[in-house]
C-alpha cells in the first residue's frame, strides 16, 4: 500500500481520499500535488493498493477486482483504511461523497463494483479502460456475466444510485472475442454500453472516447488525469470535511 499525503494536509483534520487499484500510482500522486497546490481539487489523501498478481480469469488479481460483490470494498474498509490511519497518523472521512474509487482495466471494474455494492462507502468513480466485460471467475449465479452485467441489466433495471462517474476508453482498446466465445469481451463496446445506460438512467458522468489509444494507455492518463480529477470532484464543497 502506497499512501500520498499532501503537504497541505493539516494533522488531525478529517480528509477526503482516493482509493486506487494496481498501486503504486506515481502519476496520480504527481497530478494531486499540482492540482492541490493550485486549489483545483480538495486537499486529499490517496491510497494506492497493490494487487495479488496475475491478470487472467482465475488469478488473484482477477478474484479481487472482477468479483461482483461488496467484498473488496469491505476488505478495504476493515483492513486497509484503519492501518493507513494508524501508520500515517491521518484521519479519513467516513462520508461516501468525499471518497473516490479509481483504477484501470480490472482495477476500474473494481472501482465501479465498490461504489455499486457500497454507495454507503463510495460515490465517485474514475475509470480508465474499464473491464466491464465477462471476466469474473469463479462464476456467480447472481451475476453470471460478470461486470458485463452492469450495462446489460444492473444499471438499466435498478434504481439510480448516487454515484458520479468519469470514464475513458480508447478506440484500440482490448478486443478478445475468443477468450470465452461469449461476445462479452469487447472493451470498447462494453464502455460505450456503459455510457449509454448511464445516460438513460440520468447519472452524472463524463465519457472520454480517445482515438489511437490502447488499453490503459499511459499517454492518455498523463494528459487527462488532471481534468478527470477536477471533474470527479467538481460538485464537492471546498469546505473542511467534518464527517
Amino acid at each position: 500500500v502506497a499512501v500520498y499525503i499532501p503537504q497541505q494536509y493539516a494533522s488531525g483534520t478529517i480528509a477526503p481520499f482516493i482509493v486506487g487499484a494496481d498501486g503504486p500510482d506515481p502519476l496520480l500522486f504527481t497530478a494531486l500535488d499540482n492540482l492541490i497546490a493550485h486549489h483545483r481539487v480538495p486537499v486529499m489523501i490517496a491510497i494506492s493498493i497493490g494487487n495479488g498478481s496475475g491478470d487472467a480469469q482465475g488469478s488473484e488479481r482477477g478474484l479481487e477486482y472482477d468479483t461482483m460483490s461488496g467484498r473488496y470494498a469491505e476488505f478495504v474498509e476493515t483492513e486497509v483504511l484503519p492501518q493507513v490511519e494508524k501508520r500515517y497518523n491521518v484521519k479519513l472521512t467516513r462520508d461516501p461523497n468525499a471518497r473516490v474509487a479509481m483504477g484501470c482495466s480490472s482495477g476500474a471494474a473494481a472501482a465501479m463494483i465498490m461504489a455499486w455494492y457500497h454507495p454507503d462507502l463510495y460515490r465517485r468513480v474514475l475509470s480508465y479502460s474499464g473491464t466491464f466485460v465477462n471476466q469474473q471467475w469463479p462464476p456467480n449465479p447472481e451475476t453470471p456475466h460478470g461486470a458485463w452485467q452492469f450495462h446489460e441489466s444492473l444499471i438499466p433495471n435498478s434504481p439510480k444510485k448516487p454515484i458520479r462517474i468519469w470514464m475513458e476508453v480508447g478506440d484500440r482498446d482490448v478486443y478478445n472475442p475468443n477468450s470465452m466465445r461469449d461476445n462479452m469481451h469487447d472493451w470498447v463496446v462494453a464502455n460505450e454500453n456503459m455510457a449509454k445506460v448511464l445516460a438513460a438512467k440520468g447519472y452524472t458522468y463524463q465519457f472520454l472516447f480517445v482515438k489511437n489509444a490502447r488499453h490503459c494507455d499511459r499517454a492518455v492518463k498523463e494528459q487527462t488525469l488532471p481534468e478527470a480529477l477536477e471533474y470527479i470532484w467538481q460538485d464537492y464543497p471546498r469546505t473542511r470535511d467534518k464527517s
